[in-house]
């Protein structure tokens, strides 16, 4: 509560986006700020993503990469991933044909320049977002309020502007969990002097989905692989989660010079642009049952993370950087 209320700067309450930039930013008492393990198996961890099913995650990336980026001379390109836990890249141990392979921590400067690959995944779903519910004929932000001993949901009285295309009406109680800080974290990103691929894992939804088939938002609180729904219990010993927004992710990077980017499922994404190496893995696997095989079903069967998760993925100056190296 300490770090709350140092936040809030005697201010009854803050709103969600702040709420969530100290549970988990903060530097001291923040949950991504932790010297801690949080993926995985293990006793302790809070949740899976994809880099648990390493190596063969980071094999598909790497394939998918060298698929899109043909006939690019890879070892033009830095591979970046932006927001991976300490020691555990999704390239970690692989070999690659990459100019060099750079990890960017939370906290760590975003600073990019020159040809580049910049990955993430599930990245823009740990943004700070912000909440809004319609009730009374009138749409409300939610906050959080801080003087008291623990954090309660509070409506502010005084709400910044909403967003573009903002819906005039809703149900009575629809709620919003609007992930503004993800957009703006794409736009800084795609604003910097580099040239390249962007590529970044999420789960996520259409603005349309986000205000008409969402009722009760999408903010989900993750301890100890179970999902829970009340966002203020155990301010940063609990991961805060939302849908990403990827028309906003998407008009980010097309303000920024990118071609037409593409929104695909995980499982489209890698039968599409890793299929040569999925199709020579399966053979090579075929009767029997073995990890990387059990790996590669979690990761893109539907039923798995395969429909859950999506890829965004767009391409700045690559073919004119080419043109110019030809000459």
């Amino acid at each position: 509560m300490d770090a709350l209320r140092a936040r809030a700067a005697g201010r009854p309450a803050l709103d969600f986006s702040e709420y969530m930039d100290v549970a988990l930013y903060d530097p001291k008492v923040g949950y991504y700020r932790r010297d801690r393990r949080r993926i995985g198996y293990g006793p302790g961890t809070d949740f899976l993503t994809a880099t648990a099913s390493a190596p063969l995650f980071g094999r598909l990336v790497l394939e998918a990469c060298t698929e899109i980026l043909h006939p690019e001379p890879l070892g033009l390109f830095e591979f970046v991933e932006i927001g991976a836990e300490r020691g555990a890249g999704v390239l970690r141990d692989l070999p690659h044909p990459f100019r060099s392979v750079r990890l960017v921590g939370i906290g760590e400067p975003l600073e990019f320049s020159g040809p580049s690959i910049l990955f993430s995944n599930e990245l823009f779903d740990a943004q700070p977002f912000r909440r809004f519910r319609y009730r009374g004929g009138a749409w409300r932000e939610l906050g959080v309020e801080v003087s008291g001993p623990t954090p309660v949901e509070v409506e502010l009285s005084a709400p910044a502007p909403f967003p573009a295309d903002w819906p005039a009406s809703a149900p009575e109680g629809y709620t919003i969990d609007a992930p503004l800080s993800a957009a703006a974290l794409a736009r800084s990103l795609a604003r910097q002097p580099w040239t390249g691929l962007f590529l970044a894992f999420d789960y996520g939804k259409s603005w349309e989905e986000l205000t008409t088939a969402t009722p009760q938002g999408t903010s989900r609180a993750y301890k100890e692989h179970t999902q829970g729904n009340d966002l203020l219990a155990n301010a940063g010993e609990q991961d805060l989660t939302c849908h990403v927004c990827w028309d906003w992710l998407s008009q980010a990077l097309k303000d920024e010079g990118f071609a037409s980017p593409k929104v695909e499922t995980q499982e489209a994404f890698f039968v599409h642009h890793a299929g040569a190496f999925i199709a020579g893995f399966a053979a090579a696997e075929a009767g029997r049952l073995s990890r990387d095989k059990l790996s590669l079903l979690q990761l893109i069967h539907p039923a798995n993370m395969g429909q859950k998760f999506q890829a965004l993925w767009a391409l700045r100056n690559v073919h004119d950087r080419l043109e110019k190296i030809g000459k």
